[in-house]
């Protein structure tokens, strides 16, 4: 919004105008800082995933799931190992007995991401 003289009759339009330019630019910041998140939050599970082949780790990426005008919703997903996400992360049951040892790698990246998104929106606003 440009510095102008208003009338007290323009006034409300003026604040109006004024109130959607900052939510336009918010809506902007905030996909923003989320595809920022997703994208840390991929590169950390593919960081500190169990490694055999590295295929893995390898096949962590991200996609927008629903976006409007404004908002953002972005997931992060193993593309094509998707079956070993739960049992790595969890463990899981043995054939023989026993229990497979867990390997939590998806829910620290988790709240890394959370703190990393906090962070920027904090930022963008201020």
């Amino acid at each position: 919004m440009s510095n102008r003289t208003v009338s007290i009759e323009e006034m409300a339009e003026a604040i109006n105008e004024g109130l959607e330019e900052y939510a336009d630019l918010a809506a902007d910041e905030m996909k923003a800082a989320v595809k920022k998140a997703a994208k840390s939050v991929k590169e950390e599970i593919s960081a500190t995933a169990p490694s055999d082949t590295g295929a893995y780790a390898k096949s962590w990426t991200t996609k927008a799931t629903s976006e409007t005008s404004s908002s953002i919703a972005m997931t992060v997903y193993s593309k094509n190992k998707y079956q070993l996400a739960h049992l790595l992360e969890k463990g899981h049951a043995l054939r023989q007995g026993g229990r497979a040892k867990a390997y939590p790698h998806i829910a620290p990246a988790e709240t890394v991401g959370e703190t990393l998104l906090v962070q920027l929106i904090e930022k963008a606003l201020s």
